[in-house]
């Protein structure tokens, strides 16, 4: 049985983890998702939603085989996770992760690589790591900091405490925190709203935001243009820009646009 899949429906694609009871990450599922990268990028999907069967999101990683390998088969099996991870952070449209019960070590560095995250109110988040006396080895701490200031991602990497769902939305990690009996149709109905927007400009949002993480607002701006006028030859703006031309020349209200992803 598959640790991880991925399936296809009207733009939307779904990844689901299932490998129970605790969703823990392993070289298999690894394999797994840069396969379902893979899929994606050769799809017309305009969206992703990520997430998991059972109780949790994933206790992080499956630590089983660690004690046994030496440092360079770890680092090269670390190396090969954090580019699927990364692959997966880059992919060209929007990405939700729908995270439930626990979401710890691995798991939580995957819910990070996502452009919003919808948290269970049961919800928690946390690096493991400190307790087992590591890092957070894909990234996660930084990822953190990225959002929510390097003093808070200390705190939480040095603690390893659980963190509550509505504490990680107040500090900028979890973009929404819903009803656990809502959270699957809640982020699904979201993923589906963006499925239907301008495939293209989310993509050159996701680039910018890269370009800033990279080097602050100077880089950002250095990548603007290049990233940013292609867009003005999309079929989605050329169409955009001319139904808002005529609403205003009309004083009539903008439509809903219905775009095409290209």
């Amino acid at each position: 049985m598959a640790h991880l899949t991925v399936s296809f429906d009207d733009g939307l694609a779904t990844i689901v983890i299932d490998r129970p009871p605790q969703n823990r990450i392993d070289d298999r599922m690894i394999d797994e998702l840069a396969t379902a990268v893979a899929a994606i990028e050769r799809s017309d999907a305009r969206a992703v939603l990520v997430r998991s069967e059972g109780e949790n999101f994933s206790f992080g990683g499956d630590i089983m085989t660690w004690p046994d390998a030496s440092v360079r088969e770890l680092r090269a099996r670390f190396d090969h996770y954090m580019s699927v991870f990364n692959r997966f952070e880059h992919l060209p449209v929007p990405v939700i992760a729908a995270v439930q019960g626990l979401c710890f070590g691995g798991g939580f560095e995957l819910a990070l690589r996502a452009d919003v995250i919808f948290a269970a109110e049961s919800a928690t988040f946390g690096h493991p790591e400190q307790t087992l006396g590591i890092v957070t080895v894909l990234g996660g701490i930084y990822r953190v900091a990225e959002r929510a200031g390097r003093s808070r991602a200390s705190e939480w990497a040095l603690t390893s405490e659980k963190v509550p769902a509505a504490t990680m939305e107040r500090f900028g990690i979890v973009n929404r925190v819903v009803a656990d009996a809502d959270l699957l149709q809640d982020a699904a109905a979201f993923a589906r709203q963006l499925a239907l927007g301008p495939t293209r400009a989310y993509a050159a949002h996701k680039a910018l935001l890269r370009a800033w993480a990279v080097g602050g607002v100077a880089a950002a701006d250095q990548a603007m243009f290049d990233i940013a006028m292609p867009l003005f030859e999309s079929d989605d703006a050329q169409r955009g820009i001319r139904s808002a031309v005529e609403a205003l020349k009309a004083g009539r209200p903008r439509p809903v646009m219905d775009f095409k992803g290209r």
